[in-house]
């Protein structure tokens, strides 16, 4: 491992690389620290308290905390990600763009110029709502979170959150440009692992106040590991399809006759369908949170995290989206076609329709599998850290909270800084970018970091 470390370090071009991330990653880091003008940093510290859990507290993370204390950076680049999805939705149903999609590098360059304009466009939408909301609310303890509303507040919360999203859009593409790695995925990365040292700060002080117990964090350590290694498996895990190609003969070379395999992940949705479930099922809770109605209260309190009615609807809801995502990005009838188009064939299966219905019906039963394991991975943060609220189930709820065990109920009741999404998004992350430096590696001939096999990103 030293040694590949070295060895990169060795190499001009990817020193280069690797220093250019680094430093963009760092200028990111620094600007996120710029706050927002014409905001209360004491309001607002106390009102983001009771944010855990909706829509507000879910966005906080893809912004690295940003939003949570009102920064330039505070939208981050989920604007963009949210243009991106909302283009790749449009290619099923807009002709145009599915003919872009299918021009190579110039029909990809115009749908991320299309991108970019989405992005700004969201911006101004979500900054001027933000800008809005600010002016009406205020801390628990009843302090304004915005002294002086107005015209001249809401136009320079636009300006300068827009502006700071678009400036970490172009860090992103830098990135990916001229560094190493997918420069928006890194971006997330690095607004997620830099609350590593917060939560191991707040670890040791309890060790040292007696408020955590040592075999408690022990566990803690240890599931920590079991998951990380249970998502390296499943990232890895996919299902070969036998293709077999025929011979062709043209002129005097005979082509084909080879045989390969088609790719299937288990994952193939990535972590798109857990962002689209926490959206959607944090925005009833949310809209009914800001309502000071009885009723809607209630209904505020079953979509809190931990209740019963959030957890199904959330695992439903994962599981829909991850059906629904893979859907649009995999097409079994464009695969069937594009094999026989190259004289490829699946044995025992003949071309065509039969062909997509084949692959229509493995991927279904993997895209199963996956979707329970993105919904076991978005719930298991939610268990450690409050349990299971058994008690507000009708008819059973009270017999299950005095029979279940207390950690099924209460949790293990620890902040547990790195979520379900939040480890998916590091270890993928992480996963793809020393894929692509094992590459460089090995293309000039060094070792890479695995002397024996080869690192497999979630594309691998």
């Amino acid at each position: 491992m030293l040694g590949s470390i070295r060895n990169i370090f060795s190499i001009p071009e990817l020193r280069k690389r690797v220093i250019f991330t680094l430093a963009l990653l760092a200028v990111y880091r620094a600007g996120g620290q710029i706050p927002n003008p014409g905001i209360s940093s004491a309001a607002l510290a106390e009102f983001w308290q009771a944010q855990k859990g909706n829509i507000l507290g879910f966005i906080d993370m893809f912004s690295g905390q940003y939003m949570s204390r009102m920064t330039i950076f505070a939208l981050g680049i989920m604007p963009y990600i949210s243009a991106s999805i909302i283009l790749q939705l449009l290619q099923v149903v807009w002709p145009y763009l599915e003919r872009l999609a299918k021009e190579g590098e110039l029909g990809r360059k115009k749908i991320t110029q299309y991108t970019r304009y989405g992005t700004i466009g969201i911006c101004v939408i979500q900054a001027w709502a933000i800008a809005l909301l600010l002016q009406k609310l205020t801390s628990p303890g009843g302090a304004p979170i915005v002294p002086n509303p107005g015209l001249p507040f809401q136009l320079l919360t636009v300006l300068t959150l827009t502006t700071g999203t678009v400036f970490v859009m172009w860090l992103g593409e830098q990135i990916s440009e001229r560094g190493i790695g997918n420069g928006i995925s890194l971006i997330i990365f690095a607004g997620i692992v830099a609350r590593f040292p917060a939560g191991l700060q707040s670890v040791l002080s309890g060790l040292k106040s007696g408020s955590w117990d040592p075999i408690k964090i022990i566990v803690i350590v240890v599931m920590m590991v079991a998951v990380i290694a249970f998502i390296v498996f499943v990232e890895r895990g996919q299902r070969r399809i036998p293709v077999s190609y025929a011979k062709r003969v043209v002129g005097r070379k005979v082509y084909g006759g080879q045989s390969t395999h088609l790719p299937l992940r288990v994952n193939t949705g990535g972590v798109i369908p857990i962002i689209f479930a926490a959206s959607i099922i944090t925005i009833p809770g949310t809209i009914a949170q800001m309502i000071k109605f009885p009723v809607f209260q209630t209904i505020a309190k079953q979509f809190q995290l931990g209740m019963p009615l959030y957890n199904l609807l959330y695992v439903a809801s994962i599981i829909f989206f991850t059906y629904f995502y893979v859907s649009i990005i995999f097409n079994p009838t464009d695969v069937a076609d594009n094999l026989r188009k190259y004289g490829g064939f699946i044995p025992g299966i003949r071309p065509g329709k039969n062909t997509s219905d084949y692959i229509d019906t493995v991927l279904s039963r993997i895209t199963l599998v996956g979707a329970v394991y993105l919904a076991l991975l978005a719930v298991l943060p939610e268990f450690l850290m409050m349990g299971f609220k058994v008690q507000s189930i009708p008819f059973i709820g009270t017999f299950l909270e005095t029979n279940l065990p207390k950690f099924v109920t209460q949790g293990l009741q620890v902040d547990f800084y790195f979520g379900g999404t939040s480890i998916l998004i590091v270890v993928g992350v992480a996963m793809d970018t020393l894929q692509q430096i094992e590459a460089q590696l090995v293309m000039r001939h060094y070792d890479g970091f695995m002397r024996h096999g080869r690192i497999k990103g979630r594309r691998g």
